[in-house]
């Protein structure tokens, strides 16, 4: 057995019921070789990222073949996308290898994407596109750098198989990995197909697997609950603290978990705007920055509407009632460290909101922003020039009067405070542009770019002078690209 297969144990996914997956043989890839490998991933799962990822590894991960002591799963779930009732979706290009044990104690599930054909491809070819894929696997890495509960991604796997989309590319395959992969479309099927044996099953594996602690509260299943609505909540509050955008937040992208899942059409906010659209499949605005955590919130209602055999709907209500709450409450946490402010006072809503005002009429860059407000000293002191970025100095001036007004009420040490904020404010994200840049390498055979960006994504809070063309403005031709549900 490879390296990859030592250790890899079948998933505790499979002990349910065929009804819950198909198992599915991967289809190869033509001339398969290592794009890209995530040593932090690796040594996550107790891998050696210099020694195990060999031929018998890739041949795994490949989908040369499956893996040697059990057959690789396709699961089923169905979902709502873009509001509108999808039906069955399913797996239609994921291909659950099996799980091992990370170094933390955690069982973790490994996936291939962009395996091939299931049950469940539906219209599509099963198959991942490099490009997408690059970014999946940089976007998985770069959460995970800044904090932010998420897939990962283990490695990537380029091919020469040509895929049709608008234009004909290459395949490739990206190795994710998670404690689960289950998502809010599982419970959806089972209730949407009426079998309520099948949803207790699911809910019961879940807390069984993943919320242990709740099996002792008086109602389990509402305990489970409500703790999914609250890491929704701060998972969403998250991608709203560093300008992420998801793209695609249909309920079958939702993790049970409150993890970022599926990395499609997503993008990390460049000159601010509230509205952004980063979708360009998302014709009429739906999963805009502004309104991820209202789609969060209606997403979680699907959800409840899910488990009404398992929990009453007066509780269910009164738990979704919860959300706004616990939303705000964490904002507010992350917003007050991005300020630097030593606690939020209800009056800080206000300095905050009027920063963004005056962000988006400026369209200032919101990463920049944020990681030059660090310098900013409580005597007024701008040693960064982040009133650079205003075209309405003004404007900016006036509000930063207030705020250095408000760090005096703090009476922080400015170094301390600088130090803080730099562990919570960004130097590098995932920008557009650079995703674009090593994707365009990567179709050359050049994947030292993937590597050069993986390596800064990982460690984004702190900056090195040989990195400094990753944390700068983007340039013009950024504001061109797009990216869409097409791959």
């Amino acid at each position: 057995m490879s390296p990859i297969e030592t250790g890899l144990f079948s998933p505790r996914y499979a002990a349910l019921p065929p009804i819950f997956y198909r198992v599915v043989a991967p289809q190869p890839l033509d001339a398969p070789h290592w794009a890209a490998i995530s040593p932090d991933c690796a040594q996550l799962l107790g891998l050696n990222p210099a020694t195990d990822f060999n031929d018998a590894s890739l041949a795994v991960l490949a989908g040369q073949r499956p893996p040697a002591a059990h057959p690789a799963l396709a699961t089923a779930y169905s979902g709502h996308q873009f509001g509108v009732w999808a039906g069955q979706l399913g797996d239609g290009r994921a291909l659950l290898l099996g799980e091992r044990q990370g170094r933390d104690g955690q069982r973790y599930e490994v996936q291939i994407k962009g395996g091939g054909l299931t049950p469940f491809s539906r219209m599509g070819d099963g198959r991942a596109v490099l490009r997408s894929s690059i970014r999946e696997f940089l976007c998985s890495e770069a959460m995970a750098g800044l904090g932010i509960p998420t897939s990962r991604a283990l490695a990537l796997v380029a091919s020469r198989t040509p895929v049709q989309r608008e234009s004909w590319e290459t395949a490739a395959v990206v190795t994710r990995v998670a404690p689960s992969f289950v998502r809010f479309g599982m419970f959806e099927h089972f209730c949407h197909g009426n079998r309520p044996d099948a949803l207790r099953q699911l809910a019961d594996h879940v807390i069984a697997a993943h919320f242990a602690h709740c099996r002792d509260a008086p109602q389990p299943y509402l305990a489970w609950f409500t703790e999914v609505i609250a890491a929704s909540a701060r998972l969403v509050a998250d991608w709203q603290a560093v300008g992420f955008c998801h793209g695609v937040l249909n309920t079958d992208n939702m993790s049970i978990l409150g993890l970022t899942l599926d990395y499609g059409p997503f993008g990390f906010l460049d000159g601010f705007d509230p509205e952004h659209i980063c979708n360009h499949s998302d014709h009429h605005g739906r999963y805009s920055y502004r309104r991820q955590p209202y789609i969060v919130q209606w997403n979680l209602q699907r959800l409840a509407a899910a488990l009404w055999p398992l929990i009453r709907e007066p509780e269910l209500l009164a738990a979704l009632e919860g959300y706004q709450a616990e939303y705000e409450t964490a904002l507010a946490e992350r917003m007050c460290a991005k300020l630097g402010l030593l606690a939020w006072r209800d009056s800080d809503w206000g300095l905050l909101t009027d920063l963004l005002d005056v962000m988006a009429e400026a369209r200032a860059d919101y990463t920049l922003t944020w990681r030059r407000l660090c310098a900013v000293r409580a005597d007024g002191g701008d040693p960064l020039g982040a009133r650079d970025l205003f075209i309405d100095r003004a404007a900016f001036d006036a509000w930063r009067a207030r705020y250095t007004a408000r760090l005096r009420e703090d009476g922080q040490d400015d170094d301390v405070r600088a130090s803080a904020m730099r562990a919570v404010n960004p130097a590098y994200v995932l920008r557009n542009h650079l995703a674009e840049q090593a994707i365009q390498a990567a179709q050359q055979g050049d994947y030292q770019p993937i590597e050069r960006l993986r390596a800064a994504l990982a460690d984004p809070y702190r900056e090195h002078p040989a990195n400094a063309d990753l944390a700068a403005l983007p340039p013009h031709w950024a504001q061109t690209l797009s990216v869409s549900c097409s791959s």
